[in-house]
Parts: structure tokens; sequence; C-alpha cells
């Protein structure tokens, strides 16, 4: 039978990570990386009893009539166990950011100063229906000495306990407690509001999801977010963007795994470009079953596209469907970015190094791409690992999130009796 935390309240479970996150703070990298693959060993061992859980929920999910997207996000598998296995592995391999001296000098009176890198300390990850995410974030969080609490979706309530229950039982063969990785295991919503406001327990929240629930931990938390924005991403095909480069660009961005965060959402398309290479994108677009959302030009140019409304700009369709629309500048392709982007990834496919540059200037994202595929905001994908999400805010850390994202810094100063 599977466990539960019911027993325990929000605060109580917050106060328990908060204390385990002192013990992290003193293991060593090593102890850190063996605990990892602990888990993992253990996960792998464990897969028949996961598998029985997350039947639950897909029976659940089936009664209650979720889509084909969310129960293919619900679903697990023997190769998916072993996948989040072998994510942790990874995790356990990458650098441990904790301890890095970023910088250092000596001050005239000869005190001695470090500015180094250190843990958060309890992070809140908020997310919905994917399984995978507890895994994920509970690797990061413990390799940079964080403490987590959990908060999934109740759709996939079954799977993460009994994914947590194993965490438990790897933790328990290791020098970090198992308080370090909490579950909220209610599914009442007044769970997560209290979880909102756990400013002395909680460092941080991560919400991963959608934008309703993005939004509802951006507006109602008194503790500091790290915003994983939806991505309304764009490409913008220029006036002199070589059609050899454009095309293969668009249909990846939209196609390759249309329903991720970093696929392409809208497609600009120069005027001028398109009355030259016009039959070349209708191809594209019919040999994926691309459906289209234009304005008036576009209506006009390719068959079967349907008049776009104004919510359709700002759609992230997380499907094989695109947004159209025919710019006659590049300024006038900023924008429109401008006004419905994310400010998550967005792309220009030109030879003009003069459009290329003010895009580049311009335009207000966490990832700018010149003549490649929006796919690539990713920490994987961009050389430096896994990530917990990725950041389209300002403050703290931006883009795809890995584990320096998960630190802070604190000033360390060696004297000999200076005083001031």
């Amino acid at each position: 039978m599977l466990q539960t935390n019911e027993t325990y309240s929000v605060e109580e479970q917050a106060i328990s990570a908060k204390k385990a996150a002192k013990q992290l703070s003193l293991l060593t990298t090593k102890q850190k990386n063996d605990a990892l693959l602990t888990i993992a060993s253990t996960l792998e061992s464990n897969t028949e009893y996961i598998l029985k859980a997350n039947e639950v929920d897909l029976k659940n999910g089936k009664e209650k009539g979720f889509d084909e997207a969310l129960m293919d996000r619900l679903a697990l598998s023997a190769e998916r166990v072993k996948e989040f296995a072998n994510g942790l592995r990874e995790v356990a391999e990458l650098d441990d950011p904790t301890g890095d001296i970023l910088s250092s000098w000596t001050l005239d009176n000869g005190l001695d100063v470090k500015q180094v890198r250190v843990p958060l300390g309890v992070i809140g990850m908020i997310y919905e229906a994917r399984p995978n995410v507890t895994v994920d974030a509970t690797g990061l969080a413990l390799k940079s000495g964080n403490a987590i609490v959990l908060k999934g979706g109740s759709s996939a309530i079954s799977s993460n306990q009994a994914i947590v229950d194993i965490i438990h039982k790897a933790l328990d063969e290791t020098p970090i407690p198992k308080e370090a990785v909490q579950f909220i295991s209610s599914t009442d919503r007044a769970a997560t509001q209290e979880l909102f406001t756990m400013k002395e327990h909680i460092d941080v929240l991560i919400p991963r999801g959608g934008a309703s629930l993005i939004q509802a931990v951006v507006n109602n938390a008194t503790v500091p977010v790290l915003e994983t924005g939806v991505g309304n991403c764009h490409i913008y095909i220029d006036e002199k963007a070589d059609v050899k480069k454009a095309i293969p660009i668009l249909i990846n961005a939209k196609t390759d795994r249309p329903a991720v965060c970093n696929a392409a959402e809208t497609v600009l398309v120069h005027k001028n470009w398109l009355d030259s290479h016009k039959d070349e994108l209708i191809q594209a677009f019919n040999d994926h079953s691309i459906e289209v959302y234009g304005d008036k030009a576009t209506v006009g140019e390719i068959p079967g596209a349907k008049p776009a409304a104004e919510k359709d700009w700002a759609e992230e369709y997380l499907r094989l469907a695109i947004a159209m629309k025919v710019v006659e500048s590049v300024d006038e392709a900023i924008d429109h970015i401008e006004t419905y982007g994310t400010k998550h990834s967005e792309a220009i496919i030109s030879e003009d190094e003069q459009a290329v540059s003010r895009f580049m200037s311009l335009v207000d994202a966490a990832a700018l791409y010149h003549n490649a595929s929006t796919r690539f905001t990713d920490g994987g994908a961009l050389g430096f690992g896994a990530e917990i999400g990725i950041s389209t805010q300002k403050l703290h850390a931006r883009g795809p999130m890995g584990l320096p994202a998960l630190t802070t810094i604190k000033y360390i100063m060696s004297g000999n009796g200076q005083t001031r």
C-alpha cells in the first residue's frame, strides 16, 4: 500500500525539509553523487511497484476523460523508469556548483574576501501531470545541496507517491535524510495555497506546467518564484532568408515535439519571401499535416488556412497547428513578438546581417536564434546538462536552469583581527 503524508501538515513538512537542508549542506560531492546512484538503482529494482501505482492514475484518467496528450504524459513503462534512473546517473556526472569560489580578493587592510556558491536551501516544486518531474527535480535539488518539497498534480498522485516512496527507501541507505524530499500528497487546493506563503521555511517556488498554473503561483505566492514561462515561440522568416534553411528549421521547430515549450507556435513571414517561396511553404505544411491559422494575407495565400482570432496569436497550440502572419519588415515582426511573445525563445531566419543584428538587439527573450530551431532551448541541448525548468524572467536565472541556478552566493571574509 502507498504511504502518504496526510498526517503531516504542509508547514510541518516544510519545517522538516528546512532541517534536512542544513544536513545536506555538510555533505561532500561524492556523498551526494553516491546517493543519486543509489536512488537510480532502487527505482529500477522497484519498477513493478511504480507501474502498479501508475495503473491507478491511468484508470482514473480514463474514467475522467483525459485527452490523449495528458494520458501520454501520465503513462509510465519499464523503459521510462529506466530513463528516470539514467537521468539521475547523468546528474551525478555533472559538476557540483556548490562551494565554487566565483571570485576572491584581499582588501588593503588584509581582509580576505571570497564569493562562494551555496545551495538555495529549500525548493518548492509545483507541477502538473508529469511523474518524471518528481525524479528530475529531486535529483537536481539533492545534487545542488537543496531539500525539496514536491506538489504534483492530482492526476498523477499515485505515481508520484510511489516514486517518492522508493526515493525515501533509497535515501535510508545514504547520508541524506529522507526528510530532504517531501511530497505533499493532499489534493486539496488549500495545501497548495499554504505552500505559496511558507516564506519562513521555503526559499523559492518553481512552477512547471501550463499558463494557468504558472500564473496562479506568480500571482499568489509570497515565497520568491522562479517563473518557468509558457513558450509562445516565433520563427521570423526574413525577406533574405535562405529557403533551404527556412523550411527545415520551421518544420523542426513545429513538428519535432509539438507539445513542448520550445516548439514554434507562430511563424512570421516577410511578404517578399512569401511571394518567391509560397509553393515550398504550402508543400511543407501539407507534408506535415500542419493546421494554419492566419491573418487576411495568409488566408489569401495558404490553401486551407483559417482566419486567426486575436487569441490565436497568444496560443500555445501544443499540437500540429501554427499561427502565421505576413509582415513587411523585421520591425513589424519584432513588434508582433513584443505584443504576443512570452520571452521564451525566438528565431530569425535571414542572410541579412543588419536585420539579424536589429532582431537580436530589440527582441526581449531568454533565448534568441539566428538560422537555427527554437528546439535547442534545453539544458542538455545547449551543453550544460539537466535542467529544472526554463526561466522566462530576468532576475536570478534566465533560460534553461541547471544546477548553478539552484544556488545563490555567500560572501566569506577571513581576517586577523581587523575592525572598522
